[in-house]
């Protein structure tokens, strides 16, 4: 293992939090086999390394009671039915913007709904990641994620906001700005919690 990812690891554990190293999508999803069990219950947070690494087809494939927000026919009253109930899920699978090197977990969130079941509720979180989103320190998880991942995710979710033709963040108050709910997760009370899967690939924004 990269010593690098190794730190990452270590640090993680110093926190409270649980720290796993995956060279494959294949050895991911062996991991989220044993991490979650059958029938348990099942939230996702809006992601685009989820999508990428296929863990929205694994969890609709499996034996899991999954609430799908993609699911086709929804309407915003049901998806909104869904990020409530996410609190109540056995466990809550998302995607981050940014993981420091000395083990804190950082997003900036539009509407809260996938910030806020990393923070309370589920009874363990498991935040996939690809290799791209390790940053130094939390300053550079923070310019990361406004100057590189916001700026996308806007472009993806059709928004007008301006950096979505400028490329880069100007802090603006567009009405559709996105980057409303800035979080950092710098440890846990309850132990292993938020379980954090790093995979040896460049996955997401």
């Amino acid at each position: 293992m990269d010593p690098i990812i190794e730190k990452v690891i270590t640090n993680l554990n110093k926190n409270n939090m649980a720290g796993y190293y995956v060279n494959s999508k294949e050895e991911l999803f062996h991991l989220l086999i044993e991490l979650v069990p059958e029938g348990s219950i099942v939230g996702c947070g809006d992601s685009v390394t989820l999508e990428e690494t296929g863990v929205f087809d694994f969890l609709r494939r499996g034996n899991y009671e999954f609430y799908d927000k993609f699911a086709p026919g929804l309407t915003l009253e049901d998806k909104r039915q869904i990020y409530l109930k996410n609190f109540t899920a056995d466990t809550f699978i998302t995607g981050t913007n940014a993981l420091t090197l000395d083990g804190k977990i950082f997003n900036i969130d539009g509407n809260g709904s996938r910030v806020a079941p990393m923070l309370y509720g589920p009874k363990q979180v498991i935040v996939i990641i690809g290799i791209n989103k390790l940053t130094d320190d939390v300053d550079s998880a923070i310019k990361r994620t406004r100057q590189v991942a916001a700026p996308l995710d806007a472009k993806r979710l059709g928004k007008e906001t301006p950096c979505v033709s400028l490329n880069r963040c100007i802090d603006c108050r567009h009405k559709q700005r996105i980057c409303n709910d800035f979080v950092l997760i710098t440890g846990q009370f309850i132990k292993d919690r938020i379980k954090v899967i790093i995979i040896n690939d460049d996955l997401g924004y």
